[in-house]
């Protein structure tokens, strides 16, 4: 049976990848901050695949610590035998404007979503060479394709996930480990809620009102592309264009992004006047 580790395995996007994985009978590995929402995916991937409970581990760890990652890593492969696949899902985003956004914020999202990558790849990446073998599929973002206004932490970070994705893999090639990326859309997931409550209005403009996919089709996709090795897996013929042909959609799509932000500012004064009026 397969060894698969996620990181931020409790909920969203990690916890529908684990999903599939205990289905297939795997040994999983869950790492993720909190203990309790740990425990509560545990035990629903018990109910609904049948897996036995002693198939399933869980630690609690910050992967933007990589002495803490690292340790916990060590103790799932120690139950459960070397990673045989890597799935790099831990995440945060939070909204604003880069001037509204302070220097503790823009960091912790660097530092969870881009280094905490790096410290799970780096804590399976030596005993996956030396077998020769193992996967490993980290999360970006569409974000990670575009930026985005109000998303500059969370746009840097999750560019700086596609270019150490296509540094290492050319490195992990030659050892045969399989190394690869993919850049979900927004996604139904509880810090999707969040996000939204914090989304400035110019980025909910050029966002537009397209429905976010189900964490469920967003995790077959990246199973998928995990399992065929695929260096970049796409959703949706947005970001497919845009990730094959970025040099040419971008200037496009960023003539079209200012206009929008224009128009919202436009529309946003002209409401603060009316009221301003009525008062």
């Amino acid at each position: 049976m397969a060894h698969v580790i996620i990181t931020g395995g409790s909920s969203g996007i990690g916890f529908a990848v684990a999903s599939i994985y205990a289905a297939r009978g795997a040994r999983l590995s869950l790492i993720a901050r909190s203990r309790g929402l740990l425990e509560g995916a545990q035990a629903k991937l018990i109910a609904s695949s049948g897996a036995n409970a002693d198939s399933i581990r869980i630690e609690a760890a910050d992967v933007a610590v990589e002495s803490d990652v690292e340790a916990a890593i060590r103790r799932c492969e120690q139950a459960f035998g070397p990673c045989d696949i890597l799935v790099a899902s831990a995440g945060i985003v939070e909204p604003g404007r880069f001037e509204e956004l302070d220097s503790a914020s823009f960091r912790q999202q660097m530092d969870t979503n881009f280094s905490g990558t790096v410290h799970a790849v780096r804590a399976v990446y030596d005993s996956m060479k030396r077998r020769r073998r193992g996967r490993i599929m980290m999360i970006s973002s569409g974000a990670g394709l575009l930026g985005i206004y109000g998303y500059s932490a969370y746009c840097a970070s999750k560019f700086a996930v596609h270019g150490f994705a296509q540094a290492l893999r050319s490195e992990a090639r030659p050892h045969g480990v399989s190394v690869s990326v993919c850049f979900p859309p927004d996604t139904e997931t509880p810090q999707f809620q969040r996000e939204l409550a914090a989304r400035p209005p110019e980025a909910a403009t050029i966002m537009g009102t397209v429905r976010p996919w189900p964490a469920e089709a967003v995790a077959k996709r990246i199973v998928k592309g995990t399992d065929r090795g695929r260096f970049e897996v796409y959703f949706g013929t947005t970001l497919f264009l845009l990730g094959r042909f970025a040099p040419a959609v971008r200037p496009l799509l960023n003539w079209w992004f200012d206009r929008a932000i224009v128009r919202c500012g436009n529309t946003a004064t002209h409401n603060r006047g009316v009221s301003e009026h009525r008062t």
